[in-house]
């Protein structure tokens, strides 16, 4: 198993209140959000690469001694994950599984060993207990995504995506291939979410229930204090 955890953004609704990225917060035990991410990947013997943008230098720093790769998106403030994901693409071959991640996203270790045991070629974990509100949401029939979007009306909705997806060895050339042709009509300001929404009927996007398991992903100030008053209980 492979990961990519996305850290180049600026993280716009949250840079008024914090000077660094909200990936590198420490999450209450003197521990950046980004080393905690990388520590328990490793723990399951996850090759681990990042993509980094603004402040790259911090990441740098905060993963000092850590066996990681990192690539750059130096065009951050004017693209979207997607760039930065296309910018590592010569990594993405068929001979593994991968899971992508926002590095935003703080989970416990349950989440992560519930979506590696899945089998589907495009996994992704939503919070089926969270509509009312959110950042992005999924209206789902059978587990499977049938819309998407930050802006589906609450009856629309079935549950709050989570920030993270696996992606099976056997699609990783075709979603290769998907996201390049994106980037070459100039799509390059959209999420790299929207490759495995752009042909979801072809392609079934499987849903994973992260109930009961606590996650937050920092969007907000709000966000973060949730994720440290977790960790000091």
């Amino acid at each position: 198993m492979k990961a990519f955890l996305l850290a180049a953004g600026v993280g716009s609704r949250i840079s008024r209140e914090i000077s660094k990225p909200k990936s590198l917060l420490d999450i209450g035990d003197g521990t950046p959000l980004i080393r905690h991410t990388v520590a328990l990947l490793q723990q399951y013997k996850i090759e681990v690469s990042i993509v980094v943008g603004y402040q790259k230098h911090l990441f740098y720093e905060a993963l000092s001694g850590m066996n990681v790769t990192f690539y750059d998106n130096p065009f951050y403030r004017v693209s979207n994950s997607i760039a930065s994901l296309w910018f590592a693409k010569d990594a993405l071959i068929a001979d593994d599984d991968y899971l992508f991640a926002n590095a935003d996203v703080f989970f416990e270790k349950d989440i992560l060993e519930k979506i590696l045991q899945s089998s589907e070629d495009i996994t992704m974990l939503a919070d089926y207990r969270k509509i009312e509100e959110g950042d992005y949401f999924f209206h789902c029939e059978n587990g499977l995504v049938t819309k998407y979007g930050k802006d589906l009306t609450i009856p629309e909705r079935t549950c709050e995506y989570v920030g993270i997806a696996k992606v099976g060895k056997n699609y990783v050339e075709h979603f290769k291939e998907v996201m390049i042709q994106m980037i070459e009509q100039e799509d390059y300001k959209t999420w790299w979410e929207t490759v495995l929404y752009s042909h979801c009927e072809e392609f079934p996007i499987h849903t994973l229930d992260v109930a009961p398991y606590f996650w937050s992903e920092i969007d907000y100030i709000e966000d973060y204090e949730r994720i440290v008053e977790y960790i000091n209980k």
